[in-house]
């Protein structure tokens, strides 16, 4: 477990923060520039003293005010991976991978250097010198020096802003291989949401130096102080679901989510594969009587939770049995279907609204449940 608690004043502005999240796993603190993300990250790395608070992961405390407690940066066994690579120009990729090992010595060995290289694909650019590499490879050499300090935690400030586009797409898989493999507590401090969708396993959100939601990214996805930050365009619940089946003539795949069956595209997906698929306020439809006729594919059974005002319109929240969605519709069609907490409606989903918005999620795959479908 990861217990942060901090509270810390410097001029203006005030980081009043607290979360606690699992470990192993990602914890994505997420929000605008400006809120508090890389100053809670450098207390619990040490590298600024919080003046009241705590930093404790599993059984080490590094920080307690109240006991005058603040272990040195350097007795953490922490890893940082900045939004610059910050290498040794003068060293070889290999040169600057041996200085993070260096760095650990002494240290339990969690990870070896033939593991981090394959684990980040470092085998061709290892007699490189950092003035060779593109910021994307610059990035996986600073992971992989920060992983061969042997850290306890992993923290990474926004790693990949300094990219372009075809760059971040390029270390992100990557990213996903660490998540995926080593036991390592990791945190992402990111203000985008579609790196959070990727990688995170636990959510914290931010504001104003506060945490204002935290959790899963499931129900996380849901609450209004999310939605504040995202605007309404990126708008939209988060499922998980395990992949039921896949039709290689139709490169759909049929993924069990709550109680019914959601069609995916679905050419690199594997039958037992755990997914997560954000929803989009946007594309969703509801209905109030079977459809009938319809081209949309996907036609869950769902029953209306909550109604809340989003600007002109009405977001309405809708459980489909065990996971819950949001929909973006008129007031006008809110009161002329009728909707209501209690009412059973049909929610529509276009399966090409799903591309581009759906990812593999941490975990072994599981047994696929029967499908509930309409």
């Amino acid at each position: 477990m990861l217990d942060v608690a901090i509270r810390h004043r410097r001029g203006d502005f005030t980081l009043d923060a607290a979360f606690q999240a699992p470990t192993p796993g990602v914890v994505a603190l997420f929000g605008r520039s400006g809120c508090g993300k890389t100053t809670l990250v450098n207390v619990i790395a040490g590298l600024l003293e919080a003046q009241q608070g705590h930093v404790q992961l599993d059984e080490a405390r590094w920080l307690d005010t109240d006991q005058r407690l603040n272990v040195a940066a350097e007795r953490r066994q922490v890893g940082y991976v900045f939004q610059e690579a910050r290498l040794f120009p003068h060293y070889s990729v290999q040169g600057n991978l041996c200085y993070g090992a260096r760095r650990a010595a002494g240290a339990r060995t969690l990870i070896g250097l033939d593991e981090v290289v394959e684990l980040l694909g470092l085998a061709p650019l290892l007699g490189r010198r950092p003035g060779r590499l593109s910021g994307g490879e610059k990035q996986r050499v600073a992971l992989g020096r920060a992983l061969l300090a042997q850290p306890r935690l992993l923290l990474l400030d926004e790693p990949l802003s300094s990219l372009d586009a075809a760059r971040r797409e390029e270390v992100l898989p990557y990213l996903e291989r660490l998540r995926d493999h080593c036991a390592i507590p990791m945190i992402l401090v990111s203000h985008q949401f579609d790196e959070v969708l990727r990688l995170a396993t636990h959510v914290v959100v931010m504001d104003a130096g506060r945490v204002v939601a935290q959790g899963d990214i499931s129900a996380v996805s849901l609450t209004p102080a999310l939605r504040a930050i995202v605007g309404p365009e990126a708008l939209g619940a988060v499922v998980d679901g395990v992949v039921d089946a896949v039709d290689s003539a139709s490169g759909l795949a049929g993924l069990v989510v709550g109680g019914g069956l959601l069609h995916i595209p679905g050419p690199a997906l594997t039958r037992g594969m755990r997914v997560r698929v954000q929803l989009l306020a946007r594309d969703i439809i509801l209905a109030t009587q079977e459809p009938r006729g319809l081209s949309v594919r996907n036609q869950l059974r769902g029953q209306v939770r909550s109604i809340s005002a989003d600007a002109d319109n009405d977001l309405i929240e809708v459980d489909i049995g065990g996971a819950a969605v949001l929909a973006r519709i008129t007031r006008a069609a809110t009161q002329e279907l009728g909707l209501a907490p209690g009412l059973n409606v049909w929610v529509l989903v276009k399966t090409v609204s799903t591309r581009g918005h759906t990812f593999a999620v941490p975990g072994r795959p599981e047994a696929p449940a029967p499908a509930a479908g309409p």
